[in-house]
């Protein structure tokens, strides 16, 4: 259990770093504060709304900070009467060095991939669409340069030959709140050992994700193709031109057996609807077409005059 001189700042906003809020207060830790997003409206309503962090703060009794500006004086002289021994960051923005220097024994950051390999805004979806079998997460204390620093501790997952960016988030989110409360117990025990990360080895990088980037070609080979539907599913989902408009396809299966009789061709057969690369075809499952809502390949079919 945690040690109650251990005072806790934690920086986060989306759900995968709600999960670990609550694993941390549940374990016994004393969290004196949590910074997260501004309230922004949202949806097709564009009503208010806020973090996922903040609500579960809020749910937890907890004091919460949303600054706009994370150099200002005034969020700098919030920290001093937080007065934390430490800070823990997940899914939160880049913090000025002033304030992830701030507490005395510095602050801790989980990333979603076996650091040093993937470093990056998407460590997640990287992985899946490079085919990786395995992946991770890691603790480590925070350095100037971004997801550099000292390795604390680490977990390895499997990664599933169908499994999506979605479906593996949520198995990080569970196995990250875990790892993350390991990590505190040891630095709250001082009984802990930090290990430099090895740059010497070919590093693979997690860059920030665009529109641009989530478009699928008919010149991927299958295996390609299938991963990168997979990595992108179901944010922000890959998408592919075809006859209908973009279309996003966030689930489908190969056929590497299936005779292709045009390849690199998106097309309807017996009432499946393929895109037909130079190996093989694949068989659209779920997908979205602009304007519309997400169905199954079979509505789409069926929608059709």
């Amino acid at each position: 259990m945690a040690q109650p001189k251990l005072r806790i700042v934690f920086f986060g906003t989306p759900d995968f770093a709600a999960y670990s809020l609550e694993k941390i207060v549940r374990s016994g830790f004393d969290v004196v504060g949590v910074v997260t997003a501004i309230d922004k409206p949202a949806g097709r309503g564009q009503k208010i709304s806020e973090s996922a962090v903040k609500q579960k703060a809020i749910e937890l009794g907890l004091k919460v900070y949303q600054p706009v500006n994370l150099k200002s004086e005034e969020f700098h002289n919030q920290l001093q009467e937080l007065n934390p021994d430490l800070g823990v960051v997940i899914a939160f923005r880049m913090l000025p060095e002033r304030v992830w220097s701030f507490p005395p024994l510095g602050t801790i950051n989980l990333h979603g991939s076996l650091l040093p390999q993937y470093r990056g805004a998407a460590p997640i979806h990287h992985a899946i669409i490079n085919g990786e079998k395995t992946t991770g997460l890691t603790t480590f204390f925070l350095k100037h340069e971004i997801d550099t620093g000292d390795i604390i501790a680490k977990t390895t997952l499997s990664i599933g030959d169908n499994e999506t960016v979605g479906e593996l988030h949520d198995r990080m989110m569970v196995e990250g709140a875990d790892l993350m409360v390991q990590t505190l117990e040891l630095i709250s025990s001082g009984e802990y050992k930090t290990t430099a990360q090895d740059f010497s080895e070919e590093l693979k990088s997690a860059p920030k994700l665009n529109r641009e980037f989530a478009e699928l070609s008919l010149e991927l080979n299958l295996n390609d193709f299938h991963n990168k539907v997979r990595g992108l599913s179901p944010f922000p989902g890959a998408w592919i031109k075809s006859q209908w408009g973009d279309m996003k396809i966030f689930q489908g299966e190969k056929l590497s057996e299936h005779a292709v009789s045009e390849s690199k061709s998106i097309t309807l057969e017996s009432r499946q609807l393929l895109i037909c690369l130079s190996d093989g075809c694949y068989k659209v499952l779920k997908m979205q077409l602009p304007g519309k809502p997400k169905m199954t390949s079979t509505e789409f079919i069926n929608g059709l005059k």
